[in-house]
């Protein structure tokens, strides 16, 4: 069987001094499943558009700025991930500069600031603690992950770094 997934883009927002990340917290919908999460921002890539092109709009929709620099710091594969078991695969992005001022709250929650160094504090996806460390490091090569889920969990994961 062909390997399908849905497309999308998560991003993670520094502020100026690169000290907090713009996340959001999952709480307006009841039928969310991420409610009572922490995210970054993303989402779903439109049929006609790469990646930086949906990572900008989907920043621009969620938080109401304007990403001025980017980089691409991964690739993830999310097998089984969705409601019924569809298969994700993220473009995951650092966003390093930006113009306006991010909205407080929209449709799927609240925006808010937090501390690098918090964000192991935060209800989070459980696979996102494995992830994370890689957007915010220092080693310039993007990386490439496969993390399987099954009911809600990740089952194992792996990555590369070229």
């Amino acid at each position: 069987m062909p390997y399908t997934p849905i497309l999308a883009t998560l991003g993670y927002v520094l502020s100026p001094d690169r000290r907090q990340v713009l996340m959001i917290h999952r709480n307006a919908r009841p039928d969310d499943p991420h409610l009572g999460k922490y995210n970054g921002l993303g989402g779903k890539l439109d049929p006609l558009e790469d990646a930086a092109a949906g990572m900008r709009r989907e920043i621009g929709e969620e938080a109401g700025i304007e990403c001025t620099q980017m980089q691409l710091r991964g690739t993830l594969s999310w097998p089984g991930f969705g409601k019924q078991g569809e298969d994700w695969f993220g473009f995951i992005f650092l966003v390093t500069q930006f113009r306006g001022t991010p909205l407080a709250h929209n449709a799927e929650g609240t925006l808010e600031w937090i501390e690098r160094e918090r964000l192991d504090e935060l209800p989070m996806w459980e696979g996102d603690r494995h992830f994370l460390p890689l957007v915010f490091d220092d080693d310039p090569r993007p990386f490439h992950g496969v993390m399987p889920y099954r009911d809600g969990r990740p089952q194992a994961w792996s990555y590369s770094r070229v």
